[in-house]
């Protein structure tokens, strides 16, 4: 990727974050209802304040901060970048406005470009590739946007709808066919990103593993078989659950997935186009790893290892182009349509429409390094009490995953598009 290439790159990925928040109305920047989410507002000064702690800060002689300020109220979770505002506090701040932050956005971009351009040749090569990372960071908030933004408008009592209904692209579809399972066979794979693209450093050394004989569901588990197990009372019945679940289902009063709703007896979804019929088809989403192993449990299944996932994949050649991601702009899981079922692969929706929980610990692969400095931050720390997500999402970019990608989330986490896919011993 050369210089005009990489500013071609960077431009892109910084409009979809705009793109992201253009249908909102000024009052919607800043909600915070919980911690998990943050404002968009918040949002789009934390990926400007990125660039500038990391490059133009480092890189520019006698740079000087844009604001002050901006550092303690846009940074993350960096200690290497001193304090800043507490999470759970970033909906409590009118000031910087939308304008302001705006305003920040296009300034940082302009000198981004600038140093695109000038930046010394002998630091190129790294320049290009912490740049590369910081746009796949930025594309994560991307995703993180549309999920918080959904969030916030479910909240609010008026029910409103970030798109129009309707307005989504039709699917044509048969009945779905029935689930069936594929046998893969046990040995030992290298598992780990193995290309010459980005990758973050989590995907990294690779390494042997051995897996025994397994078999992968050819499809997702739908809102239809889901609401059999919500039917059948899984959520009041204790032994399908894990211990920390049972808990955290009685302690937050769960009975269906994040954002269903029965209404005069019928199940209803909340979507980013407002609260529509509940598809019976289409994947079952937001649900935490506790309802996904609840429900595997309660199926006589069980969910895959991530290595299971990863090789079932690569056996099957599968490449994100065509996966419902955020590029073809549903917004949410799509039923399995014609198009798809007529396809050879023998796996069907596993890359885009739902991150599928696996039932692996977030945790180093063997001979992994933390690097030094604030790019430590970024995966190495958060290597314990979260489970690993394989494949991407309806909010995922498509250039933004591959099959090695390790996603992670803590375990009562339901915000994001989470579904399920089942897995047996071969």
């Amino acid at each position: 990727m050369n210089r005009s290439q990489l500013t071609r790159y960077f431009l892109r990925v910084r409009k979809v974050s705009e793109d992201i928040c253009a249908p909102l109305e000024v009052e919607d920047y800043v909600i915070q209802p919980i911690m998990d989410v943050s404002p968009p507002k918040w949002h789009l000064g934390h990926t400007s304040w990125f660039y500038e702690a990391l490059f133009l800060d480092k890189l520019i002689p006698d740079y000087s901060a844009y604001h002050p300020d901006y550092a303690f109220v846009f940074n993350s979770y960096y200690e290497s970048f001193g304090t800043r505002i507490q999470r759970d506090s970033r909906g409590t701040l009118s000031r910087p406005s939308v304008e302001e932050t705006m305003q920040f956005r296009a300034a940082i971009t302009e000198q981004m470009c600038e140093l695109i351009e000038t930046i010394d040749e002998a630091k190129w090569p790294e320049f290009r590739k912490h740049v590369i990372l910081a746009l796949n960071h930025e594309q994560q908030h991307q995703e993180l946007l549309l999920t918080d933004i959904k969030f916030i408008f479910a909240t609010n009592p008026l029910r409103p709808a970030y798109l129009a209904a309707g307005s989504e692209p039709a699917v044509y579809r048969n009945p779905l066919p029935d689930q069936r399972y594929l046998n893969f066979p046990g040995g030992v794979y290298e598992i780990g990103y193995q290309g010459e693209g980005f990758y973050y450093d989590n995907e990294r050394p690779v390494h042997k593993q051995y897996v025994h004989d397994f078999k992968l569901a050819n499809r997702l588990v739908t809102n239809g078989e889901y609401r059999d197990f919500v039917e059948a009372g899984g959520y009041r019945d204790f032994r399908y659950w894990l211990s920390d679940g049972w808990e955290t289902v009685k302690r937050e009063g769960w009975q269906a997935p994040l954002y269903w709703e029965k209404i005069d007896g019928e199940w209803y979804e909340f979507t980013l186009r407002g609260l529509q019929k509940l598809d019976a088809e289409a994947p079952v989403c937001h649900v935490s790893y506790f309802e996904a192993d609840a429900f595997a449990h309660w199926s006589g299944k069980r969910l895959p290892t991530e290595a299971e996932w990863e090789v079932a994949a690569r056996a099957a050649g599968l490449q994100p182009e065509g996966g419902n991601f955020y590029d073809r702009k549903h917004f949410h899981p799509r039923p399995l349509g014609d198009d798809l079922r007529r396809k050879p692969e023998p796996l069907h929706q596993m890359l885009g429409d739902v991150w599928e929980w696996t039932r692996s610990a977030y945790l180093p692969y063997h001979g992994y390094r933390q690097v030094e400095g604030p790019l430590g931050e970024y995966n190495g720390k958060f290597m314990i009490n979260q489970m690993v997500l394989r494949g991407g999402s309806c909010a995922t970019s498509a250039d933004h995953t591959r099959i090695t990608y390790r996603n992670f989330f803590q375990t009562d986490k339901r915000w994001q598009f989470k579904g399920i896919r089942l897995a047996e011993d071969g």
